[in-house]
């Protein structure tokens, strides 16, 4: 007869769910052909780093293969992982994993604040438990209007910078030729003695003319796969020939399929025949973590905007 579950052998489940999964990860959870598990963010590192170093990405336990439709959840493991103690990063107490945030977020009695001051200025971060304190002896209220107003002016200095940006957008968005359209990266592998991995779209017409988009890993560098920051910049090519200059404002956004975080950049241009290829610039992704979900996809997908400038 087999022995009746008790402590020794709930504790045993325990260390082997927290073995093979961390707590610090993301409770989701990707489980290869032969059951052997990965947090969401170690299977999407492996996928990417697979496509740097042009291999079959495989389970680190049993070298299987490994791939988005290879793969799958295990649901019996994330609802055992959301049951099991995880520490509180502030307090070091203990909670199920599944009230975990809720606590970190609003019952943490020292978890990290600001003081409600901050719009004017006020620098102070602190436990929870000391804001009371620190508020009501904060010097921010008292100070005179004109040093509110430098503090103030600085603070706005930032806020017209992102105004500027969605000015230039919605200013764009009244251009008489507008055009945008759907790209898909594709990889590829150049002829050198060292291999190095680029992306390219197939040709694809917007405002009348052919384009094409090209994009690389951490600007051609010789080993990316050794780097833990990765990044994307890419560059626009006009195919087409033109009889006059074609002054462009152009900005890349994530598709409407796609969950990777692109923080809007507007880029200028003039093509001509003779300068029909922009300078490669940054792909402005969030963090390297963005960056590594767009690497361990089979394409890229985007969507790109096109605006015209006419005299």
């Amino acid at each position: 007869m087999a022995p009746k579950p008790g402590a020794e052998w709930s504790t045993a489940l325990s260390n082997l769910v927290l073995g093979v999964v961390s707590l610090h990860a993301a409770v989701s959870t990707a489980q290869c052909t032969n059951g052997h598990l990965m947090c969401a963010g170690c299977f999407i590192h492996l996928l990417a780093d697979a496509r740097l170093k042009e291999e079959q990405a495989t389970c680190p336990n049993c070298r299987c293969e490994i791939s988005k439709s290879l793969c799958c959840r295990n649901l019996a493991v994330e609802k055992a992982v959301s049951e099991l103690p995880s520490e509180c990063g502030f307090c070091l107490r203990q909670f199920p994993r599944s009230l975990l945030e809720r606590h970190q977020k609003e019952e943490c009695q020292d978890r990290v604040t600001q003081c409600k001051y901050k719009r004017i200025g006020c620098p102070w971060h602190g436990p929870f438990h000391e804001l009371t304190v620190h508020e009501a002896a904060c010097a921010h209220p008292t100070k005179t209007g004109n040093e509110l107003m430098e503090i103030l002016d600085e603070m706005d200095q930032s806020h017209r910078k992102e105004m500027q940006l969605y000015n230039s957008i919605f200013s764009l968005l009244s251009f008489e030729k507008i055009g945008y359209t759907e790209v898909q990266f594709r990889p590829y592998r150049t002829d050198d003695f060292i291999t190095r991995l680029y992306y390219e779209t197939p040709r694809f017409t917007v405002l009348n003319q052919t384009w094409v988009l090209k994009a690389r890993v951490n600007d051609s560098e010789r080993n990316p796969n050794l780097s833990c920051k990765r990044t994307l910049s890419f560059q626009l090519l006009l195919k087409s020939k033109v009889t006059a200059p074609l002054e462009c404002s152009f900005l890349l956004l994530k598709g409407p399929y796609d969950d990777v975080r692109i923080s809007p950049v507007i880029y200028h241009f003039v093509f001509t025949n003779e300068s029909n290829e922009t300078d490669y610039v940054p792909l402005p992704i969030i963090d390297s973590v963005e960056c590594n979900k767009l690497l361990a996809a089979k394409n890229i997908n985007l969507r790109l905007f096109l605006f015209q400038i006419q005299k």
